[in-house]
């Protein structure tokens, strides 16, 4: 289970998925890249067995993540998919990424300072940024659900605006998204987007927005800005 929409931003009930898996006897794995340090997780209180996280996503070095196992090993369900000297419980074998280490436990260490902080400047940020584009433009609709989601994360529909046009518009001024990473290259509906009833040119005109821990309130009014430019200046067209 994903911890957190990387598209959206919505959270999801850990803790009842939790209940259910563990009521029916299941091993309960959640890939909570997108979550930790943005948001609490406490592992024994949701039930989680396993639970996958990356180190870029919180400031911290590329090419290092972990994996959380309950226990030594729940039922033995892991097995390993490198062999080698057996390292780390025979799980993952290979000479240990020492920086990658310590870089992701400083980096873990430092968000779990930041993150209340952080996460009020967020809220406080996309409140404004989605009040500033409904009062100018209209029709803009938030994608994902308005309360359970990521501080940080704004998606955003802009009806009548081909998402494509105003990224390229945007290019040189702000970094934005039509959806996940992950899916770039992809000319197919976003799968998120349509689970959650987007349809027809709706879900080609959806602008995604990620805010950092460097940001400013100067930056926040630019991006109100630039995109409220843009748009205008498509409908112009």
């Amino acid at each position: 289970i994903m911890a957190a929409n990387n598209e959206i931003g919505t959270i999801a009930p850990l803790k009842e998925i939790g209940k259910i898996a563990k009521a029916h006897g299941v091993l309960f794995h959640t890939d909570a890249a997108q979550a930790v340090g943005h948001i609490p997780i406490d592992v024994k209180e949701m039930g989680i067995d396993l639970l996958s996280l990356s180190g870029h996503k919180i400031y911290g070095p590329k090419g290092i993540g972990a994996l959380y196992i309950r226990g030594a090993n729940p039922k033995g369900k892991v097995s390993p998919v490198m062999f080698g000297g057996g390292h780390e419980r025979g799980i993952r074998s290979g000479t240990y990424n020492v920086p990658g280490i310590v870089g992701l436990g400083t980096a873990l260490e430092i968000a779990e300072k930041e993150m209340g902080a952080e996460n009020a400047r967020f809220r406080k940020w996309t409140k404004q940024m989605l009040e500033a584009f409904q009062e100018n433009i209209e029709g803009v609709t938030l994608n994902g659900h308005p309360e359970k989601r990521l501080a940080h994360n704004l998606n955003v529909c802009f009806p009548g605006i081909e998402s494509k046009a105003l990224m390229h518009l945007l290019r040189n001024d702000v970094a934005v998204s039509a959806g996940s990473a992950c899916t770039t290259i992809s000319v197919e509906p976003s799968h998120v987007l349509s689970a959650i009833g987007l349809q027809g040119y709706k879900i080609f005109s959806v602008i995604r927005f990620g805010l950092g821990r460097f940001n400013s309130d100067a930056d926040i009014q630019y991006v109100i800005g630039k995109v409220n430019s843009c748009v205008y200046k498509l409908h112009k067209l």
